[in-house]
Order: C-alpha cells, then structure tokens, then sequence
C-alpha cells in the first residue's frame, strides 16, 4: 500500500522560509499599493516650480519697470527666467493678470485701480512701497483740489493707475468729464515738461513715475506750486486704498531746503499681485527679491518698511503670510534652490507614503496567516459534504464514491506546503480527514450482513 506523502514544512537548515511564490505574492500587492499611494499624491502635491515666470511691467519713466529689472537679475540667481512685459501701467497690468489669454504670472498694480473688478482669481504678495499723488499746478496758495474747475489738468494716459486715481479723486472733488474742465490724457516726463511749458495748468502725477529731479526742477520753476494734501486725513476716510504720507522738508534737496516746508500728501500703496496657480516656491523667491530691492530706506519710508503683509484690494497670499511670519521654510535655508525644492516635495510625498506603508508592513504577518490558513479550511467544505454522506448511511457505490473522493481529499492535503508555524493546524485538518474516514467506514459496517 502506498504511504501518503509527507507533509513539506518551509524549511532551509532548521530555518523557517516563506517560499518564494508567497514572497512575490505579499510583495507585489506592497509594491502595487505603494505605486498607486504614489499616483495619487504625484497628482495632489505641487508640481516642480516653473523655470519662467512672466511680469507685466510699467511704462519706461516708471519705477515699476526698474523694480521689474532688479526682480529679474535677482531670480536669475535662482535660476528663475523672469520674462518683462512693458505695459501702460497699473490698469493694463490687471488686466493682464485677469485675461486668461495673457499668460502673466505677476504684477505691479497700483492701489485704487482694481474697483467694482472680481479679483478672486489673484492674491498679494505683499506692499512694495509708496506711490504718492503729487498735484502740481501754475500758481501758488490753492489748497483743494476744487479749485482745479475749469483749468487744463493732465490726469494720466490711458491705461495708467495714474488716471484711474486721478479721476477718483477729482470726481470726488466735483470735476468730472465734459464739463469746463480739460481732461488731458499726459503723465510723468511729458506732464512735467508740459506744465513747465503752460501746455497744461495742473499735472496729477504720480509717485511712480515721477522721478526725484523731475520734482525738484518743477520747484524752482517760478510759478510752479505743489498742492497740500491738508484733507489727507478725510481723503484716507473716503478711499481705504489711500494712506497719509508726508514729504519732510528738505527731503528732496537739502542744501537748497526743497520742500521748504513739510507738504501732506495721499498715496495708494503698490502692491505685487500675482495668479493663485503662482508656484510657493517662486512666492517666495518674489518676496526675497522684494525685500532686496525695497527694503532701504527712501525719500518716503524707512528702512524695512516694505515690504509688507498689508494688502487693500487683494487677499494675501498663505504663502505670502507664512514668509513674513516665519521666513523661508527650512531646505531653502539650508540648501541650493532647486536641490531645496526637490527635498521639499520628496517630503511631502514621504510623509503620507510613511503613513500608508507602516500599517501595510503591520498587516504582512496577518494576511499571511490568512493565506497559509486558507488552503486548510478550504477543504472544510468538502469534508462537510462527505461527512453528511456518512451520517446518510451511504452503501454500495455511493460509499465508494464517498471514500474515493475522501482519499482525494487526503493526497492533496498531503500535498500541501505547509510552515512549521502552521502545523497544528494542518494536522487538526488530517485528524479529521481520519475521522470522517472513520465514520463513513463504521456506518458501512453496520448495515453490512456480512459484518
């Protein structure tokens, strides 16, 4: 009579091993969990930072297109292309960073010209400084300006912040278009040079683009005046983009005392507005940049004034919130930029994946218990079904049948590859391989005559 084949534990020199199907088994639903962990957080974590960024600048006399310049050279540091974009100013700059079409990242705009405008599509990195209202006029002793009905007052071209403010605070002083007043589309070096020329009776400019010397060689021009802001505090109330500021006597000229004496003037800030799709890691870079190019101390501010978490018309930025609370996060600290925010999203991705496999790496052992486990109670089934023959009293051919799939039964638990760890288990099951045996043979005997 053929022995039953033994039992092969998972055995190599007395050492339990788990073969090698089961490793790619267990293994490859890690790897398949891991590469999907990874698909999904590839797709929700930031991508890299972009190489090139696009800003909408300023008119040539501004200060906007120098700002814009200083921005390039400092990113190029960071190996960070930033492409310029000449623009009329303020106004057109929203309107670029709104216009879809326009693929500008950021912006210079002017405090006053985003009115009635949905901006919830754009953030503030912050204020960069001062742009104050200068109203000088042909003349002396006018302290408001409704005095200014009737004359010829440059207010701006087109598509400047300049205009659009100027506008605001004329109509708010009662002088609007198409009455007796002289709406001249004209600001900075040419406003300047027609004031001199008595082209125009007042020029509205504006702290952008009015360079210093440019103020000073309209001071000592005979007949020439600047107007007083002694409103300022009311214009603050009236328009929340304004601040009061004051230009000290003496500030653009001491030896000859320009000012003479201390003149209040209303400005809006000029802030950097920028998409919300802006990338954090070059948010940062900006606002690095920002603090290099306008942080010294000026004809208007101090040291460390700007820039600034201060924003009027646009809603700062978290990211913008976080750099002026904290600073730069800790790898753009201590590393090159594009190594930092390679560590950075590597972390980001590590983190959640740690979280996911931890917990995988713990269910190992259980789920192989369940396997190993499996392919024991798998033959449960059958074994009920025989057993229920033998409580039927089962003779003749239908007992035959019985024991020959028993003994079909028993040679494939034989077969199986079955750890040491799990032996109780298996010859649990071999036991009552037997026992049904056992009472499938004695319920023949009883009801054999022959026995």
């Amino acid at each position: 009579m053929q022995q039953p084949s033994r039992p092969r534990p998972f055995l190599d020199h007395g050492r339990w091993v788990i073969p090698r199907r089961e490793l790619w088994l267990l293994w490859g639903s890690i790897v398949v969990v891991v590469l999907l962990a990874l698909a999904v957080l590839f797709w929700l974590v930031e991508p890299a930072p972009p190489r090139t960024i696009i800003m909408s600048a300023g008119p040539q006399d501004s200060s906007f297109l120098p700002a814009a310049e200083a921005y390039r050279k400092i990113l190029a540091r960071n190996g960070i292309t930033l492409k310029i974009l000449p623009s009329d100013g303020s106004l057109q700059n929203l309107n670029r960073l709104l216009d879809p079409k326009q693929h500008v990242d950021i912006a210079l705009v002017q405090g006053g010209v985003a009115q009635g405008v949905d901006t919830s599509r754009l953030m503030s990195l912050g204020s960069m400084f001062y742009a104050p209202v200068i109203v000088l006029y042909r003349g002396e002793g006018m302290s408001r300006l409704s005095q200014f009905e009737g004359k010829r007052i440059a207010v701006g071209q087109i598509g400047s912040g300049t205009r659009v403010l100027a506008l605001d605070l004329l109509k708010a002083n009662g002088i609007t278009p198409g009455r007796t007043t002289t709406l001249v589309a004209m600001d900075g070096e040419d406003a300047a040079r027609q004031l001199a020329d008595g082209g125009v009776d007042v020029a509205i400019l504006n702290g952008d683009s009015t360079a210093r010397n440019t103020m000073v060689r309209l001071f000592k021009t005979p007949g020439i005046s600047m107007l007083d802001f002694g409103q300022a505090a009311a214009y603050t109330r009236r328009f929340r983009y304004l601040n009061e500021i004051d230009l000290p006597a003496g500030v653009l000229d001491l030896g000859q005392n320009i000012p003479p004496e201390t003149v209040h003037l209303v400005s809006p800030m000029v802030e950097l507005v920028a998409r919300t799709s802006l990338h954090p890691a070059v948010s940062d870079l900006l606002i690095e940049a920002a603090q290099e190019v306008h942080g010294k101390s000026g004809l208007l501010q101090h040291a460390g004034e700007f820039p600034n978490p201060v924003a009027h018309e646009y809603r700062i930025s978290e990211d913008a919130a976080r750099y002026y609370k904290s600073g730069k996060g800790f790898f753009y600290r201590a590393l090159p930029f594009w190594l930092a925010s390679l560590a950075d999203r590597m972390l980001v991705l590590l983190l959640p994946l740690a979280v996911l496999i931890i917990p995988t790496l713990r269910a190992l052992p259980a789920l192989y218990r369940w396997r190993v486990r499996s392919r024991i109670y798998r033959w449960y089934g059958a074994l009920i079904a025989i057993e229920r023959g033998a409580m039927a009293n089962a003779v003749g051919a239908e007992r035959d049948e019985l024991l020959r799939q028993l003994d079909q039964i028993e040679n494939a638990v034989n077969r199986l590859k079955m750890p040491l760890a799990h032996a109780d288990a298996f010859y649990v099951l071999r036991e009552h391989v037997n026992f049904v045996r056992t009472r499938l043979q004695h319920g023949t005997a009883q009801h054999d005559p022959n026995v």
